[in-house]
């Protein structure tokens, strides 16, 4: 079947041969493995070992070209299921996320709107930044995903992390700063370590 899109081209709308949920389970599975990275553990795992569980597989490139497409449920996935509960102490900090090697970053086309550089303690890196709240447990409480330049210190990234957040908050130096001091959880916000 094909669509035909405003610009005049068609283009084919296949139907997966594989379900959401098994595309899900497959990409939740992946973070259980010691495998480095999805391309071998997709090739070497899913297609020889899994292959009974997953009996119409695609191709790998179909699949990475799938995956983007259940990013709505994998999302609703991790919020419902995945985050823990606020016990009264918890840890937030950020980590970078590169998107490419600094030597391809004039070239390169992933990202290339969304994605921005910045210096963190490791040095210059293009790509974006990971927040995360976590309790004395480890369990999650919260994340967002912004672009590299975005500051620890900024407000409204702050506000919705720490939106369900209650009792004492530690974070290392890179948190503080006058505009944060206004913020009703900041009174709690203590410095551990220091970069």
């Amino acid at each position: 079947m094909s669509i035909c899109e405003p610009d005049g081209r068609k283009h084919r709308n296949r139907k997966w041969t594989m379900s959401r949920s098994e595309i899900m389970t497959i990409l939740i599975y992946f973070h259980f493995n010691t495998f480095r990275n999805f391309k071998h553990y997709y090739l070497f795992y899913v297609k020889v070992h899994l292959h009974d569980l997953f009996p119409k597989q695609l191709s790998y490139n179909r699949f990475v070209e799938l995956e983007s497409r259940v990013a709505v449920e994998m999302m609703l996935f991790l919020q419902l299921f995945c985050f823990g509960r606020c016990t009264g102490i918890s840890f937030i900090d950020s980590t970078c996320i590169p998107v490419c090697h600094n030597k391809r970053i004039t070239r390169n086309k992933v990202f290339s709107d969304y994605a921005e550089r910045d210096k963190s303690t490791m040095g210059w890196y293009f790509g974006f930044k990971l927040h995360l709240i976590c309790n004395e447990r480890g369990e999650l409480l919260n994340f967002m995903l912004t672009k590299a330049n975005v500051d620890d210190r900024n407000t409204d990234v702050f506000n919705r992390l720490s939106d369900n957040v209650f009792g004492k908050l530690f974070a290392d130096k890179g948190y503080i700063s006058h505009g944060l001091s206004h913020i009703s959880v900041l009174p709690m916000l203590q410095k551990v370590g220091g970069r």
